[in-house]
């Protein structure tokens, strides 16, 4: 493809997404229109609410549900189905989709789209077929449960604020410093929240500095040995040094190890076995294919797919004797 063509590309995107903004994300979202309503178009090509639908049925279900909550994502859906649309009307105008070739290739992908259509209406089935008997997988939770609680046990977490002094930004003894200066700081009354969200190169500046609940394994093992060093509610680390930078680290709370009781495992023990059922579901389906006794294979044809070299014959052409030495020349005078 030329270069003229991605610059062609470039600026149909930047008029969609210019044609997005002037319609609002109302517009995109489009949330009570009805299936025929066209959400954006340009003059080859037109999305319709039933194909944005439609499109949405490619992400995963629990995605689904809340995919409408940013104007951003919906927007960026519509300026890419818009760019394809428009792509694909020219392909068809340039009767790109009329060789026998292409045929073949479309043909695949409507195989492929009926292949996961199926496999979601066995998902689909087997979901139904495992709340149905609710009642019988609740029991075999609960032994579950009962056999292994250990594996739902909970290790000591801590509630912590921290404020990172970023290595890539500076020089390590820059870092330290500044975590030195602001640690003094709080000692002296400041608050950290403040500080951290003026000065933290973390994320968690946006939060005031606050990480929430953890477990010392799920922190680099520096941050996470001195975090969980802190006795009291309100002591502050000296800085600490992590793979990240220096850290200045407040603790907030402590919660000792505990095991989560059966209520509280439930619906993640449940959420195993229906996953499990929908497996087992999805594998008798594709094994029953698998076990076709009318499978046959056209093994002389596929065979014909993979080259073979004459090794004897690729010999004589390099000049090569039968035993594979090469051939004996003349000494020189």
């Amino acid at each position: 493809m030329t270069i003229s063509f991605y610059i062609s590309r470039l600026r149909l995107s930047m008029l969609v997404a210019l044609a997005i903004a002037i319609a609002g994300p109302g517009a995109a979202s489009a949330q009570t229109a009805p299936a025929d309503t066209v959400l954006i178009s340009n003059s080859v090509a037109s999305v319709t609410r039933a194909e944005y639908d439609a499109e949405l049925l490619k992400l995963p279900i629990e995605v689904r549900a809340g995919f409408a909550n940013s104007a951003r994502r919906v927007n960026d859906v519509l300026a890419r189905m818009l760019l394809q649309k428009s792509l694909a009307t020219q392909a068809r105008a340039a009767r790109l989709d009329a060789s026998p070739e292409a045929s073949v290739r479309m043909q695949l992908e409507i195989d492929r789209l009926l292949a996961q259509m199926l496999m979601e209406s066995i998902d689909a089935k087997a979901s139904a077929e495992f709340d149905a008997d609710r009642k019988k997988y609740e029991a075999r939770a609960r032994e579950l449960y009962t056999v292994d609680r250990n594996s739902f046990a909970i290790p000591e977490q801590v509630n912590a604020t921290h404020i990172l002094f970023d290595t890539r930004k500076r020089s390590s003894d820059e870092a330290k410093k500044l975590a030195q200066e602001t640690r003094a700081k709080i000692a002296a009354g400041a608050d950290m929240g403040k500080l951290a969200k003026e000065m933290s190169d973390d994320a968690s500046a946006q939060n005031n500095g606050a990480l929430g609940w953890f477990a010392k394994k799920d922190m680099d093992p520096a941050f996470g040995e001195a975090a969980f060093a802190l006795k009291n509610t309100g002591d502050v680390s000296e800085p600490v040094q992590s793979q990240f930078g220096w850290h200045v680290i407040r603790l907030d709370g402590r919660r000792p190890a505990t095991i989560r009781t059966f209520d509280e495992a439930r619906e993640t023990i449940m959420a195993e076995l229906r996953k499990r059922y929908i497996d087992e579901k999805r594998e008798q389906a594709v094994a029953a294919i698998r076990r076709d006794p009318k499978t046959q294979v056209n093994r002389e044809a596929v065979d014909a797919l993979t080259p073979r070299v004459d090794v004897e014959a690729a010999k004589r052409a390099l000049g090569m004797t039968p035993g594979g030495a090469a051939p004996a020349t003349a000494a020189p005078k």
